[in-house]
């Protein structure tokens, strides 16, 4: 009669237990979702930007070089001096071309005085076709003496003519050699900063093949970020955008701009373009792997002279602002597929479930993102994939 009543007991058993692993599921529930970390939605002030890594550049600068050949006889400036325009800076040794200014000018006294010469002669033919008309007049001539007065006439005119193109001729030639001459003191042709000297004083100089670099001149202020950013990105950039940029000695100062122009080819390397007659794609399909990045170009004022020549900028490019918005992390949100500026939200309930909300989205800083709608401040966002992505 005992073995009977065991099934039952188990059965029993059973039936009381249900209730309890029904509750402590529930309970456990709740509990594994606030495991999980999260979030609040609060305000904040956010950013959309671009960054892009850049090198700084005096806007205005000018190469200053040689024209004449020979030995620099005296450099009057040093690197980080400043210059006023027309300010002397080199000195070129002159002796190969003043002897070439006092022979064109004496090459024009000799000419100026082989005129003289012929005008004297011009003259006395003048009075001899004169006197022949005369005795012609009076029938006391032949007619060929006059022709031959008139044509001796003519001659001296004519040698007087030629002799004077050739000093014009000389003239231009003493011009040049004056030039050349002149071209051994060499001025500034603005007003700036020696910001590289690249000779010294008893250098020798040639400039008949190429002229020869001496020293640079340039403006510190404005100065030009030439900034690399991506093709991934340069379609954000547009003329007129603000930016602002750091550098690394700069404790963290910002200095703002504006894009000033957009560069629409990416540099190459010289021995690219050097080849011809090949197309762009097919010069950069040798060139697998690599990232294209374009030129943009902002200028910024300089007046403390902080900013000096090749430093390294981090630049931004402010895409949009907003100032106290709700904003929540990227990572608790998820990208609704098919629709841009909507996505998942999980909220958490005072309950401990979870709701799976949409929400519409504004700027982004790549950290955290605008709220526009569907989330309120202080709600709890779980971070993690939603229900059913987690495979």
């Amino acid at each position: 009669m005992s073995r009977p009543r065991q099934p039952r007991r188990a059965l029993l058993t059973l039936l009381c237990l249900i209730p309890l692993l029904t509750a402590a599921t529930w309970q456990w529930l709740p509990h594994a979702a606030g495991e999980r970390p999260t979030v609040a939605v609060g305000r904040a002030d956010i950013e959309a930007s671009v960054t892009a890594l850049g090198t700084l550049q005096p806007r205005r600068y000018v190469d200053v070089g040689a024209q004449a050949s020979g030995q620099i006889r005296k450099l009057h400036v040093e690197v980080g001096d400043e210059v006023t325009q027309g300010q002397l800076l080199v000195e070129i040794d002159p002796a190969t071309q003043q002897a070439r200014y006092d022979a064109e000018r004496y090459a024009i006294e000799q000419l100026q005085a082989q005129v003289r010469e012929q005008q004297a002669e011009q003259r006395l033919a003048q009075q001899q076709w004169q006197r022949q008309q005369r005795l012609a007049a009076d029938g006391a001539t032949r007619a060929e003496e006059v022709q031959s007065a008139r044509a001796k006439l003519d001659t001296t005119q004519a040698r007087v003519d030629q002799l004077k193109a050739q000093v014009l001729q000389a003239q231009a030639s003493m011009r040049s050699a004056e030039a050349e001459l002149g071209y051994t003191r060499i001025y500034a042709p603005m007003s700036g900063t020696v910001v590289a000297v690249d000779a010294r004083e008893g250098q020798t100089l040639n400039a008949q093949q190429r002229t020869p670099l001496i020293l640079r001149i340039a403006r510190l202020s404005p100065m030009t970020v030439w900034a690399e950013v991506s093709e991934a990105d340069i379609g954000q950039i547009k003329t007129g955008m603000p930016a602002y940029f750091t550098t690394l000695g700069g404790n963290q100062r910002r200095w703002r701009s504006t894009v000033r122009q957009i560069l629409p080819i990416p540099p190459k390397p010289l021995e690219q373009l050097s080849q011809g007659g090949g197309s762009p794609t097919a010069a950069g399909q040798g060139a697998n792997n690599r990232v294209v990045l374009y030129t943009v170009l902002l200028d910024v004022d300089n007046a403390d002279n902080a900013l000096l020549a090749d430093m390294t900028a981090q630049v931004f490019f402010v895409a949009g602002s907003a100032s106290n918005v709700l904003t929540a992390p990227i990572a608790a949100l998820q990208q609704q597929p098919g629709e841009s500026g909507r996505q998942i939200a999980q909220v958490l309930r005072e309950n401990g479930q979870v709701e799976q909300r949409p929400v519409r989205t504004g700027l982004s800083d790549r950290l955290r993102v605008q709220i526009l709608d569907g989330l309120h401040e202080g709600e709890r966002l779980l971070i993690g994939p939603a229900a059913g992505h987690e495979g």
